[in-house]
């Protein structure tokens, strides 16, 4: 049990509360039952937005009389071209891991089918728009030309004094034939967070079965913990990345006493703690003993309080311009899961040139070191340059 929980609200949002019954584990599908006053258009904007239609799909599939047809016709459109996704993202990622391994390239998959296939047992029942793939750093550039070979095109990203490997962790790339794109990663969370070196992630892979040709993957725990990190830096604005974590603890044998002295080693028990929170509030989740330390804390408690209003408003952070509000709100959710030190190392970052800084002031690039120097000064002039605007 968790001593204390965070209080979520969903009486105003019955679309809300029956998307959560639906998801929660326990229940069976003739057992739940919609309320004659739900906004059928205003639900399944809800299951998009969370990225669930395949689980919702099925427990509702058998309801015909519960549910409107066209609602369960939406809904399997959505898991028919889900499931021709994955099956595609499937391919691919068969054919570049053997491409990358003729090169002598080691790669991890982070998500995509091997770990819907490991969470769900099914590739189709976890939405995925993209294969993410895990690299050592010195390899980076080798891995990209042989990107460049097959088709894909780099993300445009401007950059000055190697920027994108401060503030980034991980480089897109687009097929325009194919329409797939793969993230490639040098690290698995972005700085200041505490990196986990690629060799210790490999000495623990598993290898998946989702093909004939084996793809490595990562460990269960290193797969606990890299999806409760995600879902934290993103304010868990979608559930189906607690639902993962629901998946994952009730599925998988996962060692609790090694996995807790992981996130207290990378400094993540506080993100630990908000995503079991979070995770048993929605889904009634199971908090193994061995994390309750972790978990029935004040700290862990708030983060869990601060990312709710995120989940309830159906909240988008990668679409731009966000409201001032909401941007000033993430911002300030995103400092409070730091801990003191990476709080200390995100200030110093934040005196890293980027490439606002070179369209604000032109110099040659022989000269650029100076931009460390003209930061704060050339931060400063955009800010009030901006208020005097607005």
């Amino acid at each position: 049990m968790i001593d204390k929980q965070p209080i979520i609200d969903t009486s105003q949002s019955k679309e809300l509360d029956f998307l959560l019954a639906l998801l929660r584990e326990e229940n069976k599908s003739e057992e739940i039952i919609p309320s004659k006053e739900i906004n059928w258009s205003y639900f399944l904007k809800l299951v998009k937005h969370h990225r669930v239609c395949p689980l919702v799909y099925l427990k509702l599939k058998d309801t015909p009389d519960a549910v409107p047809s066209n609602v369960i016709e939406v809904l399997f459109q959505e898991y028919k071209k889900n499931t021709f996704k994955m099956l595609q993202l499937t391919g691919e990622m068969e054919t570049l891991d053997k491409v990358f391994k003729g090169n002598d390239i080691e790669t991890l998959c982070l998500k995509g089918p091997p770990v819907a296939y490991d969470l769900f047992g099914d590739i189709s029942l976890r939405m995925s728009k993209d294969l993410d793939i895990l690299v050592r750093e010195e390899e980076l550039e080798k891995a990209e030309s042989i990107l460049f070979s097959l088709g894909y095109e780099k993300e445009k990203v401007s950059t000055v004094l190697n920027e994108i490997k401060w503030r980034h962790h991980h480089i897109a790339y687009y097929h325009p034939n194919k329409k797939i794109q793969v993230e490639v990663h040098w690290r698995l969370q972005p700085r200041p967070m505490k990196r986990t070196s690629f060799q210790e992630l490999w000495s623990r892979k598993r290898e998946s079965q989702v093909t004939q040709h084996p793809i490595s993957f990562i460990g269960k725990e290193d797969l606990l913990l890299y999806l409760i990190s995600h879902g934290a830096r993103h304010g868990w604005f979608r559930l189906r990345w607690l639902k993962d974590i629901d998946q994952i603890v009730r599925k998988k044998d996962i060692n609790y006493k090694y996995f807790s002295e992981l996130a207290i080693k990378y400094q993540q028990k506080n993100l630990v703690g908000q995503a079991f929170q979070l995770a048993n509030l929605f889904f009634q989740t199971p908090v193994h003993e061995e994390l309750r330390h972790i978990v029935n804390t004040k700290v862990a408690n708030q983060l869990a309080e601060k990312a709710i209003p995120f989940i309830k408003e159906m909240v988008q952070f990668h679409v731009h311009p966000q409201p001032k509000n909401l941007e000033k709100s993430y911002k300030n959710y995103l400092f409070s899961i730091k801990t003191k030190r990476q709080k200390c190392n995100f200030l110093i970052i934040l005196f890293y040139p980027n490439s606002l800084d070179e369209r604000t002031f032109r110099l040659p690039k022989n000269l650029y070191f100076l931009y460390f120097l003209l930061r704060p000064f050339l931060w400063s002039w955009r800010k009030l340059k901006k208020s005097v605007l607005f």
